[in-house]
């Protein structure tokens, strides 16, 4: 109570001074029966920037944050806290993790906003108790429902006072564009959960999204439901795009990220495709083309220019990166050069990871059709040195086959980093000389694999 004491004086001091611009944000807070002693606060537009902190043994921790942003989201285990604290913002925050939502308390010179936000999230909690009820309503019922919240959300805005107008008009917009996403999200969720993939909502039912502006600055920076409308939008354009004119899907989406007229839209969209998706792209050169032809963006255009000089070394044909002494689940350790002779085919893959599992019965279906042939099928597990017996009661439990090798230092190994490994599973397909044939080689459970393999004679 000290330290909120304290707090409160200083915004006091602060508040009665003449208006300074600064460039950070002090954020402190105290979170009770934490799980973990660390947690993470992320720029809400730019998942990128995030700042780690460690809590003190009683759960306090006090950080300054430049990221240059209005909304943050503090994560600790799975406790997810989002918060309104522009530059000049001075909040202290408190929470017991095991009750997280009826805890939750702010304190500071945003703490109407922030409380306004907070019971703005428990009107959906109330209204709507049960996503999965929502969307197997029918179209009018469901319609009605979100006009429902809608309204109360629209209404404690308005009669919350203390909340600049500014904030108010963008805060109304949010609003509406959250009723459109999750109209927007009707026809995929409806379809899922009433097991029917061929659903389609009728011709009228989007009529509300129609005349979306693709080019609102003061919304893009404001509104997170605004981008995730945009970017659906935008890739359903893409996907026409791409089939009309028989190109890859990512092709078509940078392309349609080019017809944005806003430079701080389209900057931000290119930037968030590329700097995971130029990693997994099937043409670098056109990719990376469109790319840099339409970003204007210094620092993200730095970033992009590394990543494709460093994918550049990892084209058919190039040496591949080496890996040394990684613990084989069969005994010892193995390098890279020990498997010269043979085709290998890499699986990147962990314990965690959901998609790399469901990959496994395609992949020893593979092994089976080519064993005895010239190809080691090699999985590399990036878990951290904590789930060591986890990966290897795995390899028992799910009866892996092929080489099994944990990497050194899990996501940070050189291997990983070299690869550009930025998600997983990952596979990739080397020659006998340990040149690389492809980088992102197709996963087990695609066709092309078969294909490829075969075009080798093994």
């Amino acid at each position: 109570m000290k330290k909120i004491g304290l707090l409160i004086a200083i915004i006091t001091m602060v508040s009665c001074k003449p208006e300074i611009k600064v460039d950070y944000t002090i954020v402190s807070g105290k979170i009770e029966n934490a799980t973990s002693k660390k947690a993470t606060i992320y720029s809400q537009f730019d998942t990128s920037k995030k700042s780690e902190i460690t809590l003190a043994a009683d759960g306090s921790f006090t950080d300054t944050l430049k990221m240059n942003t209005d909304f943050y989201f503090l994560r600790e285990a799975r406790n997810m806290t989002t918060f309104y604290a522009p530059n000049g913002t001075i909040l202290h925050l408190e929470y017991n993790a095991k009750q997280k939502d009826s805890t939750l308390t702010l304190i500071g010179n945003t703490s109407t906003i922030n409380n306004y936000m907070i019971r703005n999230l428990k009107v959906s909690k109330d209204l709507i108790n049960d996503m999965k009820t929502l969307y197997l309503k029918d179209e009018t019922e469901f319609k009605e429902q979100l006009l429902t919240v809608k309204t109360a959300k629209e209404n404690l805005l308005s009669e919350t006072d203390g909340i600049p107008e500014d904030f108010k008009m963008n805060e109304k917009r949010n609003i509406n564009y959250e009723y459109l996403t999750t109209l927007n999200n009707y026809q995929s969720y409806h379809g899922y959960y009433s097991k029917n993939r061929n659903f389609k909502a009728s011709k009228d039912f989007l009529d509300d999204l129609e005349g979306l502006d693709i080019d609102n600055d003061t919304d893009f920076l404001f509104s997170g439901n605004y981008r995730s409308l945009l970017s659906t939008n935008l890739r359903e354009k893409a996907k026409k795009l791409a089939e009309k004119d028989s190109i890859a899907g990512d092709i078509a989406y940078l392309k349609t990220i080019a017809t944005v007229k806003s430079e701080v839209i389209k900057n931000k969209l290119l930037y968030d495709d590329a700097r995971y998706g130029i990693t997994y792209t099937d043409d670098l050169e056109q990719y990376y083309a469109l790319y840099s032809s339409n970003s204007t963006n210094e620092e993200n255009n730095k970033k992009i220019n590394e990543g494709y000089s460093k994918l550049k070394s990892l084209a058919k044909g190039n040496p591949s990166p080496k890996f040394t002494d990684y613990e084989d689940n069969a005994g010892g350790t193995k390098s890279l050069e020990d498997l010269k002779g043979k085709y290998v085919y890499i699986d990147v893959w962990a314990t965690w990871c959901g998609p790399c599992i469901a990959e496994i019965p395609s992949l020893k279906q593979v092994e089976k059709d080519f064993h005895g042939k010239n190809i080691q099928f090699l999985s590399i597990s990036i878990d951290v040195e904590k789930d060591h017996d986890k990966w290897k009661k795995m390899i028992i439990d799910k009866e892996l086959g092929g080489m099994q090798l944990m990497a050194d230092s899990d996501w940070k190994s050189q291997f990983i980093e070299d690869y550009m490994i930025k998600g997983i599973p990952r596979f990739i397909l080397l020659d006998p000389q340990g040149n690389i044939v492809n980088a992102n080689a197709p996963r087990p459970s695609d066709k092309k694999l078969v294909t490829t393999l075969n075009g080798l004679n093994l």
